[in-house]
């Protein structure tokens, strides 16, 4: 009998003694090994970023599809589902298909020992690869240069923003990570750059190789208007619906998903475009799950994040109390000032499935408190937090959950 998918998930954290080893040399052998294509599709896109990563997928997936392409997605980290990972014409993998392809990977790995996320992208180029896409989109793990991810030459490539995240692993300022992410440009290949002001580290990675650099704010132009927005270049211009995911920089992340389509070989129709923005969904994403009180869930996980979140709160006020947790690596105190002005209380509970990186309730505590929080209250539990949450907030108010793609899958519905 094949293992279950929930075993094989527990032995493939176990296979390398690291949780997190950055390296393309063990999924290469195991690639070849495996005899997987060079590229899991005729067209590939790949998304890095610190930020906007996951949403611009989202578009990017949506306008393909609403094109009649057939689109296969590998994103990551999963909320409810490890099978949320790995989606091919907007299903997610089944079990099945997910245990068939990691028999394969563990045939052709020999003792190669590999990560839980070299499993997973191995996975996704394996199903991609018999699926007949026309189009594969890959979200970066971490970085770009020395992810799994970047096995695969991309035709096109988007980094969405760069800011302050994983700096143990990719260097202590915005240049030293910028110059990680644009490991993932490819000579005389389109690089869609999606923040108006790019580290020097990217664009010296761009012009060194020769890459196509299409700057967002600049190479193509948004305009704003009270029921629609345009996406402009020289001689080419779309009308598009406002994105239903809510924050501001959506629509920046719509536009570079925009560019990118745009710059690939794929013929995309104009209508496709204005579909796919209207109908892009992501969990997790300024999602509404009640009303009275109203309860929003955002996975904002670092400063850059909450900066984003606190503009939106800025322009949608409300009294506010908030449901928080982090895990022990983030810059919690980053994420606890830009805030400080829009949250009138802090409910903190523990995050109890993210192992080592996990962080204790006091520990916790002591670290939003030294980012200037001062009304702030523990739970045992993030389900006691967001209950008190919501009793304190009444009908009036909002809660904000936040913090962590753990904990807002702790207390997000799941879906059927």
């Amino acid at each position: 009998m094949p293992l279950p998918l929930a075993d094989w998930l527990v032995r493939i954290q176990q296979q390398h003694p690291q949780a997190i080893a950055l390296g393309l040399d063990r999924v290469r052998a195991v690639a070849q090994a495996m005899g997987l294509a060079a590229k899991p599709a005729p067209c590939v896109i790949t998304v890095g970023g610190t930020n906007g990563k996951g949403s611009t997928v989202a578009f990017l997936e949506a306008i393909a599809r609403a094109a009649g392409l057939r689109v296969g997605t590998y994103t990551s980290p999963h909320l409810w589902r490890f099978n949320e990972r790995i989606r091919i014409d907007g299903m997610q993998a089944s079990d099945e298909a997910i245990v068939a392809a990691f028999e394969r990977i563990d045939a052709a790995r020999g003792g190669t020992p590999i990560t839980y996320f070299e499993y997973a992208t191995l996975a996704a180029f394996d199903l991609f690869g018999r699926a007949g896409l026309d189009l594969a989109i890959l979200e970066v793990g971490l970085g770009g240069r020395l992810d799994a991810t970047n096995l695969v030459d991309a035709d096109v490539a988007i980094i969405t923003t760069i800011d302050l995240d994983h700096m143990d692993l990719l260097g202590p300022d915005r240049e030293s990570i910028g110059a990680e992410k644009a490991g993932i440009l490819r000579a005389g290949r389109p690089c869609v750059l999606g923040e108006r002001d790019p580290p020097s580290s990217v664009l010296r990675r761009a012009y060194a190789l020769g890459a196509i650099a299409i700057r967002g704010h600049s190479d193509y132009l948004i305009d704003r208007f009270d029921e629609h927005w345009v996406w402009r270049e020289p001689g080419f211009e779309l009308a598009l619906p406002y994105p239903a995911l809510a924050a501001p920089v959506q629509v920046d992340n719509a536009a570079a998903a925009v560019a990118a389509l745009r710059a690939s070989p794929l013929a995309i129709p104009e209508t496709a475009f204005a579909r796919g923005v209207a109908g892009a969904r992501l969990p997790g994403r300024l999602q509404c799950i009640a009303e009275s009180p109203e309860v929003v869930l955002d996975v904002a996980h670092n400063p850059q994040g909450a900066r984003q979140l606190a503009v939106w709160l800025a322009t949608h006020p409300k009294p506010t109390v908030a449901v928080f947790s982090a895990l022990a690596d983030k810059d919690i105190e980053g994420v606890v000032a830009p805030l400080l002005p829009h949250i009138a209380a802090w409910h903190l509970g523990p995050i109890t499935d993210a192992g080592p990186r996990g962080l204790g309730l006091d520990a916790l505590e002591a670290r939003v408190r030294a980012g200037g929080a001062g009304a702030v209250r523990c739970h045992p539990a993030l389900v006691e937090a967001l209950a008190a949450a919501r009793s304190e907030a009444g009908g009036a108010a909002r809660v904000l959950v936040f913090g962590s793609f753990h904990t807002v899958a702790a207390l997000a519905p799941v879906p059927p």
